[in-house]
């Protein structure tokens, strides 16, 4: 038998139909939560459907360089050269003249664009957003001019007539946003909070070109390209792929990103792919970039190899490792001589504790056993341990780098120099064995024991059975001097590359210049986001390679053993 309520609403259909629909409408309401958290692409963003549906609407600006934009462009789009406005900042009052001109007005939205893959129009975006225009009424079109003719858009070369003049007033600047040459300074010196995204290509990263006096990239940089935001069809990557990309490079989510490039252009793009596709809030822009940066005249570095403070040499240590160093507790170094123990006997650098390279290398899968035998031996485990070989970044110094990264010893270099190249410079040698213990006399060279913590950090080695540990896929890089045997997965799985370590090597096993080893590795194929893992038949060759992939800047390396 029916009830009263459904009798009632079955003999008047459309009253039924009408309260169908509205229970429909407010379960569908009720489950957007459920749909949001699959994370749905930036609402910043915009495609062609989008734009076709809401054109009459909005203001359209093509940041596309001039030529470009007369060459084709979407019907009534206004043109907005970035290169014809220029770099430097602007005071509110022109800017806002500037915005009057292109038609910008209190509540009018804003769609920009450019090519497709390019930084014109999120450098424009931020630009509008900083003097205050509001997030919600800005909008780039996601893929630009080719994603719109690529998905059936149409374009015209007929000159767009000029909007109508707006009524912008500017009266909010949005400073926060930016960065100058203090604070940016400032952030060099503290990466534990802040990181330094360098925008610009590997081969400016590296040296191999240049904008100004100097080639390279400001020290500590982040190499995250502009154009590793963009997919293959010039949309931008989705925020998942965005944040994995941050994590592959260690930025965490409490840090301030201060993204920089040569002028303040391409840094744009990874700013609105942090700030506005994957939520990163503390992303700042460095409009001074690189260009502030070296015509500052305290003569700022700049460097090529993204670690080169993982080489020491003669006078760097000399001047840390005197005596006086020493007593005053300002040394804060591990001097450990990885040569066997009779070239040690021979002579050996004052205070240089002797742990060889062939003990430190068979224990690299015993971390327990090596991390009880350094702190009795004297390594101090907040201090920067300086391998000495026989110079340059040899085979001994290389295996040994690897048996500390494998400790997760955050601070490790090696003194480019050999010991005979310290006596040959007037420097001190010694056949006395540097003692463990407090000093017994004036003068006497020891290093005190030490607790020496074993770390749980991820290993620093791989075999062909593991399983992939990285957040990108796994690459297999033959580095050995001579072809690896042909058995496990960089044989068979065709992903082994071949970059023989000897070729990353100089004279008197110096690595390359920095420049010279970006076109090896970019030539071999090694992509820069992968967990690369090197293999030889001898695994302190892999290990030369690891350690200068290191010095290049490779986040996530790891050694192939047998």
């Amino acid at each position: 038998m029916l009830s009263p309520l459904r009798y009632w609403l079955l003999a008047r259909p459309a009253l039924f139909a009408a309260v169908f629909i509205t229970l429909c409408a407010t379960l569908a309401a009720l489950a957007l939560p459920a749909a949001a958290a699959e994370e749905p692409r930036s609402s910043r963003l915009v495609d062609r459907a989008w734009l076709q549906q809401h054109r009459s609407d909005v203001l359209l600006l093509d940041a596309s360089m001039t030529p470009q934009h007369r060459q084709g462009h979407i019907a009534g789009a206004v043109s907005v050269d970035f290169y014809r406005y220029g770099p430097d900042e602007p005071t509110p009052a022109a800017m806002a003249q500037r915005m009057q001109s292109w038609g910008i007005s209190p509540g009018r939205k804003v769609v920009i664009y450019d090519q497709g893959g390019e930084w014109m129009a999120a450098r424009l975006f931020h630009d509008l957003f900083v003097h205050g225009v509001p997030a919600q009424d800005l909008h780039l079109l996601d893929g630009g001019l080719a994603r719109w003719k690529a998905s059936g858009g149409v374009v015209t070369s007929e000159a767009s007539p000029a909007p109508a003049r707006g009524s912008w007033q500017g009266s909010i600047l949005r400073s926060e946003e930016r960065v100058r040459l203090p604070e940016f300074l400032q952030a060099s010196g503290d990466p534990e909070r802040h990181v330094l995204l360098d925008a610009l290509e590997p081969s400016y990263h590296y040296g191999q070109q240049k904008f100004f006096d100097r080639a390279g990239h400001v020290p500590g940089a982040v190499l995250l390209p502009s154009e590793d935001f963009f997919n293959a069809d010039k949309t931008f990557k989705s925020a998942d792929e965005i944040r994995r990309l941050l994590r592959y490079h260690g930025v965490r989510a409490g840090q301030t990103v201060h993204s920089h490039c040569g002028g303040g252009g391409a840094a744009a793009t990874p700013w609105f792919a942090l700030r506005f596709i994957a939520g990163h809030a503390s992303a700042k822009l460095y409009l001074g970039s690189q260009r502030e940066w070296l015509r500052d005249d305290r003569g700022l570095p700049f460097w090529t190899y993204s670690a080169p403070q993982m080489l020491r040499d003669t006078t760097w240590l000399a001047g840390w490792n005197a005596p006086m160093m020493r007593a005053m507790g300002a040394a804060r170094i591990n001097l450990v001589d990885v040569r066997p123990a009779q070239a040690y006997a021979q002579g050996h650098l004052p205070f240089a504790l002797n742990l060889p390279a062939a003990s430190l290398g068979a224990q690299l899968r015993q971390t327990a056993a090596l991390a009880a035998a350094l702190g009795p031996a004297g390594v101090q485990p907040e201090h920067e341990v300086v391998l000495v070989s026989d110079g340059g970044i040899s085979k001994d110094a290389a295996l040994a780098f690897v048996a500390f990264q494998q400790l997760g010893h955050d601070k490790v270099s090696l003194l480019v120099d050999s010991v005979d190249d310290w006596a040959y410079r007037g420097q001190e040698t010694t056949r006395q064995p540097t003692r463990v213990g407090m000093p017994t006399a004036p003068g006497e060279m020891t290093v005190p024991p030490a607790v020496y913590p074993r770390r749980s950090v991820p290993s620093k080695l791989a075999t062909a059975s593991d399983r992939p540990s990285g957040e990108f896929p796994r690459v297999w890089v033959d580095v050995g001097a001579a072809l690896a045997t042909s058995t496990g997965p960089w044989a068979t799985n065709g992903r082994a590359l071949r970059v023989p370590y000897t070729e990353l090597l100089g004279e008197r096993n110096m690595p390359k210049p920095a420049p010279e080893l970006w076109k090896i590795i970019d030539k071999a194929g090694v992509p820069r986001h992968a967990e690369v893992v090197l293999v030889a038949d001898d695994a302190s060759e892999a290990a030369v390679a690891y350690v200068v992939f290191k010095l290049m800047g490779w986040p996530d390396l790891k050694v192939a053993l047998r």
